[in-house]
């Protein structure tokens, strides 16, 4: 004699709740974020800070879209550090550039030595 199981027992309501999955965050503000930082470290270098503008457009398109999305996007403080550290580097590079044309202008520049004294460099 065989035996068939009968319908399982009834349930207890509804599974627990997980937690929701996070709002992914907004790529405008990642790329912000990158770009502020990689000018920043270069704002030294002959003025390629200046390129941190790049940096503080990505981050007020980026939290532009994360404020209009309600919630669908996250990452408004990473779009924001992206905003101050380009700001910053366009202002330092802004600066490197014009102690650059000041010390041309002015002839103090460290390469006129090499070219009056006629030495070779080799880097």
């Amino acid at each position: 004699m065989s035996h068939t199981p009968g319908p399982p027992p009834p349930g207890y309501g509804y599974p627990p709740a997980g937690y929701p999955a996070p709002a992914p965050t907004n790529g405008k503000a990642t790329a912000a974020l990158i770009v502020g930082i990689s000018t920043l470290v270069l704002s030294w270098c002959c003025g390629a800070g200046v390129l941190g503008l790049v940096a503080v457009v990505l981050g007020v398109k980026g939290r532009s879209e994360i404020r209009s999305s309600q919630g669908t996007q996250s990452g408004e403080g990473i779009a924001m550090a992206g905003i101050i550290t380009g700001a910053v580097a366009a202002v330092i590079g802004i600066l490197v550039v014009a102690l650059i044309v000041i010390l041309v202008a002015s002839g103090n520049a460290a390469f006129q030595e090499y070219a009056e004294s006629g030495s070779t460099a080799t880097f």
